[in-house]
């Protein structure tokens, strides 16, 4: 296609189709073009088929008016078949010579041999309207005005080879001339028209489907559901917080199509049933219950569409959102005061804490009795133990960062491990053993005695929670690992977790329990941060009673020293060679 003029006269743009830029412009002016086309080899058949009538009945005897419309016909076709779709332009070029001039030319010839029994002004109006809505308004008042010279010179030949009076052919040819003028003009500004109206159409719909797909961006990345559900529980549309929530499992997240194929979903079927009957939006909090699974909480919001005024069906809008995220939400909004206060409070607390410290050692001083040393040395110890909670508050909230300075701790990750096991299995009797796998030779991290109590001892009141009542339900493993890493494990049979629980375990102020404030594996995880460990969670199969079980499964990666540093380390250190498989005994 030619490219198009860009030129503007005092009537608008220079021509209708100068400004197209979009694919479907395109397909419109080849629409038009092939019209046009149509409309030339239609009018050209029936001119040669009359030729040949009259012909036929003696009313002509001259064979040039049927060379002239075969001519013509002929012409039309093979530009119809292989002409392509291109712009006049503002000028008399050799396109319009090929389209506007032909049709012209054999108009004219047809007048002027024909003679007064046939009147052709009229076809003119067809290379009027092809130089107006494929050219430019200059182009079509100049073709107008020269039809119309072209129309009062015939009269004057004719006035001059006669010498009969033509006052009414002059004023039939002026008027024709002023309604070409008028046809042009119009023609062209209506199809101007149409092309600006088409062209903001497309520019309207351009942004509306730039707001759609930011729309179905910002919906696909809501943390909470979106559903919409037509009046018989089809799923019309779900971003995949909905799905998550819905499905039984994460495969079949995709599989959410209909409300009636899962019982679990039939709470949500009934509430859009009860908005749809009420004609309004509902809120109500629903537990879906699935085979094999825990029920899971979920606060429901609709909003029914009434298109019914625009022709329409009408579809419920389902806002999706998990209870325990929102209990963790308000949580986090509660004891986020509490830890700004905590944090305060542990400041206060240092002060009185070192006087109390101080105060006993100079009463340990004056003591000389052992019975009356041994509450002092008690209470320095206890002095000491709270000084350490307040300093691990102040940790956590960064208020008060561990100093680099000091030189890294170190303990061996198999005797530490073992004695906080034997520890905590006998303050847990009800649980029926701990397996631990722990390796031959000493394993030197970098970490703190206590900090690590404090990571595992969490890590398996976790796994007690959560693990089957059976021996062997629960093991801890630790070994090196490549590039100076040391690794603990701690397993447990079970199911697995709920995604929605998994997405947030090492969350501040997040749990499955209600009554868990939901502080613990996030303390660890920040403790193993401080001494440059990682900790995580995966789903891992270990063996238990002689089968491979899958559990899950946490884990923290330490930072190991060399070989010479672990030999310098504890001498106790070396008992746990002693102890490469053994379960603890319960009491």
């Amino acid at each position: 296609m030619a490219p198009p003029s860009t030129e503007r006269s005092w009537f608008g743009p220079a021509a209708p189709w100068a400004t197209v830029i979009h694919a479907d412009d395109t397909r419109e002016f080849s629409r038009i073009w092939q019209g046009f086309m149509t409309a030339r080899f239609t009018l050209g058949l029936v001119l040669l088929a009359m030729q040949v009538t009259m012909m036929a009945m003696g009313s002509s005897r001259s064979k040039w008016l049927i060379a002239i419309s075969l001519a013509y016909c002929a012409s039309t076709l093979t530009t119809g078949l292989f002409g392509k779709p291109l712009f006049l332009g503002d000028r008399f070029n050799r396109h319009w010579i090929r389209l506007v001039g032909v049709d012209v030319l054999a108009f004219s010839s047809l007048q002027i041999l024909q003679g007064h029994p046939v009147n052709y002004t009229p076809l003119f109006a067809l290379p009027i309207l092809l130089a107006s809505v494929l050219g430019s308004l200059r182009l079509a008042l100049g073709t107008a005005a020269g039809i119309t010279v072209l129309l009062l010179g015939s009269t004057a030949l004719a006035y001059v080879d006669s010498g009969s009076d033509t006052t009414v052919s002059l004023l039939q040819a002026a008027l024709s001339g002023v309604g070409y003028f008028a046809i042009a003009l119009l023609a062209n500004q209506l199809s101007s028209r149409l092309s600006s109206e088409g062209m903001r159409v497309r520019s309207s719909q351009a942004a509306v489907n730039l707001q759609r797909q930011v729309n179905e961006l910002v919906i696909e990345a809501l943390p909470d559901g979106v559903l919409i559900v037509d009046r018989q529980g089809l799923v019309r549309a779900a971003n995949p917080a909905a799905l998550r929530l819905m499905a039984r499992a994460p495969e079949q997240a995709a599989a959410v199509s209909d409300l009636h194929l899962e019982p679990g979903w039939q709470p949500l079927l009934d509430l859009v049933q009860q908005s749809f009957a009420q004609g309004q939006g509902v809120q109500q909090d629903l537990t879906l219950r699935h085979a094999g699974q825990g029920p899971r909480r979920i606060h429901v919001s609709t909003r029914p569409t009434n298109p019914h005024d625009l022709g329409g069906e009408s579809l419920c809008v389902l806002f999706l959102q998990d209870q325990r995220e929102l209990e963790a939400r308000m949580r986090t909004d509660k004891l986020a005061s509490m830890g700004r206060m905590s944090t305060a409070v542990a400041h206060e607390i240092r002060n009185p804490l070192a006087a109390i410290s101080q105060a006993n050692a100079l009463l340990g001083e004056e003591l000389q009795e052992p019975q009356q040393r041994r509450l002092t040395q008690m209470i320095g110890q206890n002095a000491q133990r709270l000084d350490r909670i307040v300093n691990d508050i102040l940790n956590a909230s960064r208020a008060q960062p561990q100093d680099g300075s000091l030189a890294p701790l170190r303990i061996d990750l198999h005797e530490t491990t073992g004695r906080v096991c034997r520890d905590w299995s006998s303050q847990n009797p009800r649980v029926h053993g701990v397996q631990c796998q722990l390796g031959e030779q000493p394993l030197t991290v970098q970490f703190e005695g206590d900090h690590l109590r404090r990571v595992l001892v969490n890590l398996l009141d976790n796994a007690r929670r959560f693990a089957e009542d059976r021996p062997g339900s629960i093991q801890v493993h630790t070994a090196s690992g490549p590039e100076h890493l040391a690794t603990l494990r701690v397993w447990s049979a079970g199911a697995p977790m709920d995604q929605s629980v998994e997405r947030h375990l090492f969350e501040p102020f997040f749990s499955s329990e209600s009554r868990s404030s939901g502080l613990g594996l996030y303390i660890c995880r920040e403790l193993c941060a401080g001494h440059g460990a990682s900790m995580g969670y995966q789903r891992s199969q270990r063996e238990q009673d002689g089968r491979s079980v899958e559990g899950n499964e946490f884990f923290v990666h330490f930072v190991r020293f060399a070989s010479s540093a672990s030999a310098a380390a504890s001498p106790a250190a070396s008992d746990s060679a002693t102890l490469p498989l053994w379960p603890i005994p319960t009491l």
